[in-house]
């Protein structure tokens, strides 16, 4: 039997993830909580084998630096990421973080449980892609890496100058990129743009 703890801060998704666990013959359900702050401390009362965890949980807690924590002094619990957000860097963060597998709570094509059995049987499961969002008038794919990452440091509150002196291009080279992304979507400004992307939790402030 595999000890499973679920990490998810909405109640709708926990307890259909409770349902699943509970109605496996595989799977018994030690602990269910809101918060990803708590989770280690629940891994020390209990044998747990499997964590279901969400990345933005309760009070802003990061799933995926709760999970960074979790394997650094319990490295043979397996770590599922589970989310419903498109945010275009949770995959290499999870990885990163070593956690073992990746489900998109509402896109993914297979069931968890599946997921799950294959990750205890020592399988690393992964989406292909992130999903894609329209943004504005484009796709979220249509954005390259550097014109993701200016658009994480504008909603981040960096001002043009700051991003300009951390990615050592000009200010110009900044207002360039900016100025793709406005074509791309037809939108007038970045402020329009930023909130859109925020919006459809392309990229999550302080994540």
């Amino acid at each position: 039997m595999v000890n499973v703890m679920i990490v998810e801060d909405q109640a709708m998704p926990r307890e259909l993830f409770e349902l699943y666990i509970k109605n496996s013959d595989n799977y018994k359900l030690l602990y269910s909580i809101e918060n990803a702050a708590m989770a280690e401390i629940y891994c020390l009362k209990n044998a747990i084998d499997l964590v279901l965890m969400d990345v933005c949980t309760s009070n802003g807690t990061s799933g995926i630096e709760a999970a960074i924590r979790i394997k650094e002094k319990f490295p043979k619990i397996k770590i599922i990421i589970v989310t419903s957000m498109p945010e275009v860097s949770f995959v290499e963060k999870a990885k990163k973080a070593g956690c073992e597998s990746f489900w998109y709570k509402d896109l993914g094509q297979m069931k968890l449980l599946e997921i799950m059995d294959q990750t205890m049987a020592g399988k690393s499961i992964y989406p292909d892609s992130t999903p894609v969002v329209e943004i504005g008038a484009c796709k979220s794919a249509d954005f390259n890496e550097i014109e993701i990452e200016i658009l994480r440091s504008l909603i981040n509150g960096k001002t043009q100058n700051e991003i300009a002196a951390e990615r050592g291009i000009s200010r110009s080279g900044v207002k360039y990129h900016i100025s793709n992304m406005l074509n791309k979507t037809g939108y007038d400004s970045y402020v329009q743009l930023t909130i859109d992307v925020v919006d459809k939790h392309l990229i999550i402030p302080g994540f």
